[in-house]
């Protein structure tokens, strides 16, 4: 109940500082794909700080800044940074900006992130199209929750017809998009190689330190979601790579213009 209201608050306060109207589609932006905000016009903005209720990113790449602006024509909601698990603990971290998502009435939302690459042949700079996903991580958004809505299906979490969209949009763009399962583990510490021949076994492309817990949500709030990776690194142990934070950010600034071909292609496919 108290999680309603503190929706409702927040998007009370948005709506009255210029983030009315309808939307048609909501994007958070990873690490150093923050950038897209500056192919965006008509800006309104707000600190994360400034929202009733909302989580803080203290994560260097993370502006934390909800922006609202037209992009090949259409409206869309632009989430600059997220809060993580490994930040607060809590994996609900961003239950209040998915709720809002679903509060404003936007129909779907488009879940970005850095992440690693398990497989040699996914290499960094690549863009990835996510489609499941493995929950290492031993946490989910919705423990302590005690509605029925808590038992959410997942087949089918990363939408078909969305993933068609990118796919649809990437070859207009001329951007190569592979499609892969993506690997949540909590960090803030980097995987070892053993997590990551683990996550191989396992069937996993991708790994990172975001994403599907914001996914568990969209879905029990009955969002439509798509999710893609740029991959920064190549996870640890794989040709001796050993990642780092900074590796992260300058490999996401250095593709940051071939994502945000993609997204301008993708919005402009929306219908």
């Amino acid at each position: 109940m108290m999680m309603q209201q503190n929706v409702q608050e927040a998007a009370e306060f948005v709506r009255t500082h210029g983030f009315d109207g309808r939307f048609d589609a909501a994007f958070v932006l990873g690490t150093g794909l923050g950038t897209l905000v500056d192919d965006v016009t008509n800006v309104v903005s707000l600190p994360y700080a400034d929202i009733p209720h909302f989580p803080k990113s203290g994560v260097s790449g993370h502006a934390g800044r909800l922006v609202a602006g037209m992009l090949e024509g259409k409206r869309v909601l632009l989430f600059q940074g997220r809060a993580h698990y490994y930040e607060t603990g809590d994996a609900g971290a961003m239950r209040l900006p998915v709720a809002l998502v679903r509060e404003l009435g936007v129909p779907t939302l488009v879940l970005t992130n850095a992440a690693g690459s398990v497989r040699a042949g996914i290499r960094p700079g690549s863009l990835v199209a996510i489609n499941d996903h493995l929950n290492l991580s031993g946490a989910n958004p919705l423990l302590r929750d005690h509605t029925e809505g808590r038992f959410v299906s997942l087949t089918g979490a990363y939408d078909e017809g969305l993933r068609r969209t990118l796919q649809a949009a990437a070859r207009k763009a001329g951007i190569d998009l592979p499609e892969g399962v993506y690997a949540w583990l909590s960090g803030p510490s980097f995987e070892t190689p053993a997590e990551i021949r683990m996550t191989q076994i396992l069937g996993g492309d991708l790994v990172g330190m975001s994403t599907v817990p914001e996914v568990i949500l969209a879905r029990y709030y009955g969002l439509k979601v798509a999710a893609i990776s740029l991959v920064t690194n190549l996870a640890a142990g794989i040709e001796g790579a050993s990642p780092s934070h900074q590796e992260t950010k300058d490999t996401a600034a250095e593709a940051s213009e071939k994502f945000k071909r993609l997204v301008r292609s993708f919005v402009a496919e929306l219908p």
